[in-house]
């Protein structure tokens, strides 16, 4: 108990010393900026996500986990909507909008997904996680956007059109993850002790720290993104690079660290189930909340302007998710195809010429059809999200 006590102590102390720094205008330099305000952005997530796994006690699974998946990138939502508002100021930061929304996305998938089934197998020996026949919806809404996903390279353009079509992905994912059946979760740690509050003590505190949690990620998100370009600027990093992995690492850092944890308590579903919702909110709401951003910001219908590395990227993103997606839809994560999600992805922080970014496309796309000519049950699952024709009536 006091474990867990100092453990919510601690995550809270990295957002409040946040918000003494920011409003006592003490950090001085670019560096201890994105320090202090990054420490936020990382505590706050924590705490949500705790927050919001005690709402699976009153709403269906498949709606909590996607609920949970999306307060659990609301950090970095903050900060890449910042990025797509300052484009419509500066075209200058339409890249960083785009890099940060490329790297979150692909950060979640190569290490994200892979992370749950090593801890099984470290863990419990298992070589393989099965999904709940409930995350047919993720599944499903996933292909939707996956396949819609590879015309914005094509069209090199993200445009209100866009946020539309995305935006209905997400509102219909979210009316049928409210239709699943309920199952009582098993809360531990600090979800647990929120929950042995009761009903009103434990909605007062989730209140509570959504305030809490949301003022500090409000105020931190700016600080921290002009940081990040400001650093990379200073030191001479290639500024595009710095904010497609470091940002996305600090905010979804806590996201995989939870879903650690469910592989370790022998949850392992649930944890890459979390993690599989939060990629179908970052690929609907995230992408679709871009250029609504930069419209409203620059107070026209005027669409962003990709350019090619940006349209390289967005191509890159989408034929990893094909990959997964193919992989998963069978409903099992095995100990290679978790090898291979996250061989796949290292290299990426290292090689970034133009003629890597479209070799590590054209292998996720030459392992997706091999996945499926090959692979008997992923034939069979690829075959189940396609729409059935229907029959005719004599």
């Amino acid at each position: 108990m006091i474990g867990t006590l100092l453990g919510f102590a601690a995550a809270l102390a990295l957002p409040a010393g946040w918000l003494v720094v920011h409003f006592g205008h003490l950090a001085e330099g670019h560096v201890a900026i994105a320090l202090w305000s990054g420490a936020a952005i990382f505590g706050s997530a924590f705490v949500l996500s705790w927050a919001t796994e005690v709402a699976q006690l009153d709403i269906p699974r498949a709606l909590a986990l996607a609920f949970l998946a999306l307060v659990a990138v609301f950090p970095e939502y903050a900060v890449d909507v910042y990025f797509a508002w300052r484009a419509g100021k500066d075209p200058a930061y339409t890249a960083f909008a785009t890099a940060n929304m490329t790297g979150a996305n692909r950060l979640l998938i190569g290490v994200g997904w892979a992370v749950p089934v090593l801890l099984a197998w470290a863990r419990f020996g298992k070589r393989y996680i099965e999904l709940p026949r409930e995350q047919a919806v993720e599944v499903n809404y996933l292909a939707l956007a996956t396949l819609y996903a590879f015309a914005i390279p094509v069209k090199g353009t993200l445009s209100l059109l866009d946020t539309a079509i995305f935006l209905a992905m997400f509102f219909f994912y979210m009316r049928d993850a409210r239709r699943t059946h309920h199952v009582e979760p098993e809360l531990e740690g600090q979800a647990a002790a929120i929950a042995r509050l009761g009903p009103v003590g434990r909605r007062a505190v989730v209140l509570g720290i959504f305030v809490f949690a949301g003022i500090a990620i409000f105020t931190a998100a700016e600080p921290f993104a002009e940081s990040l370009v400001a650093v990379g600027r200073e030191f001479g990093i290639d500024q595009f690079l710095l904010v497609q992995w470091l940002a996305p690492l600090a905010s979804e850092s806590p996201e995989f660290i939870v879903a650690m944890l469910f592989a370790l308590r022998g949850m392992a579903a649930a944890g890459l189930g979390t993690l599989i919702s939060s990629k179908v909110n970052q690929w609907t709401l995230l992408v679709g909340a871009l250029p609504a951003a930069f419209a409203l910001s620059q107070g026209g219908i005027e669409p962003m302007m990709l350019d090619h590395r940006q349209r390289e990227e967005i191509f890159l993103t989408a034929a990893q998710s094909l990959f997964a997606l193919v992989v998963i839809a069978n409903f099992e994560l095995t100990l290679g195809e978790a090898f291979i999600l996250f061989a796949l992805f290292v290299p990426q922080f290292f090689v970034t010429h133009v003629a890597a970014r479209f070799a590590e496309a054209g292998i996720y796309l030459v392992l997706s059809v091999a996945w499926v000519t090959f692979s008997p049950s992923a034939r069979a699952g690829v075959r189940k999200l396609l729409p059935r024709p229907r029959r005719q009536r004599r």
